[in-house]
């Protein structure tokens, strides 16, 4: 199986070969096509270094759209370096298209994550505390989300992350498509599957 094989536009396959990317992972062979001709809600397990990045967000740049004035994708992890590493390679990996993805975390200043979401963002990567300060301050609307994305959900469980994961939850609209990656799946990971996602595989 080749990167050509999974349904992709010629831009992304463009923007892979920049990259050096010819052969998907195991993960990324299962959820691209997935994630792309499904509507459904998805729980992925598979261990970390195993390119759960690429897995959802290959599909996430094929998915959304230029220029939509609001953001499209909101994708949490639970570090800072983390969300850095999830906007870079995402970053990396959109060629031509026109799309907007900042990380916003604690220990970076306020006003700089300000002027970003007042620009306009498509795709935001952030930690669960950052990213509730700017859903209360209002800088940050979630209403018209189409996708979120739960990265190393069991990470959130053991930092104690799990009740703002919930509160951001309850910030976003019913009619979204949610995905959770988790190298594990403890019974509190799948609560939350249970409990905010919709018919899921």
């Amino acid at each position: 199986m080749k990167f050509d094989n999974l349904g992709l536009s010629e831009g992304m396959i463009s923007a892979l070969k920049k990259k050096g990317f010819e052969v998907p992972t195991r993960i990324q062979e299962l959820t691209i096509p997935w994630i792309l001709g499904n509507t459904k809600d998805l729980v992925a397990q598979a261990q970390t270094g195993t390119g759960k990045t690429a897995a959802f967000g290959i599909p996430l740049i094929e998915l959304i759209q230029e220029n939509a004035g609001h953001v499209q994708a909101l994708i949490i992890t639970p570090t800072r370096e983390l969300a850095i590493q999830v906007a870079e390679e995402i970053n990396s990996l959109k060629g031509d298209k026109e799309l907007s993805i900042v990380p916003i975390y604690g220990g970076q200043a306020m006003s700089l994550q300000l002027r970003s979401l007042r620009k306009g963002i498509d795709i935001v990567v952030g930690t669960p505390g950052r990213i509730l300060d700017h859903l209360w301050s209002g800088e940050l609307s979630l209403g018209k989300l189409s996708y979120f994305v739960l990265d190393e959900a069991d990470e959130m469980l053991n930092m104690g992350f799990i009740d703002d994961v919930k509160e951001i939850f309850s910030h976003t609209p019913e009619k979204k498509r949610t995905m959770l990656f988790s190298a594990t799946m403890p019974r509190e990971i799948i609560d939350i599957a249970r409990n905010h996602m919709h018919e899921y595989d």
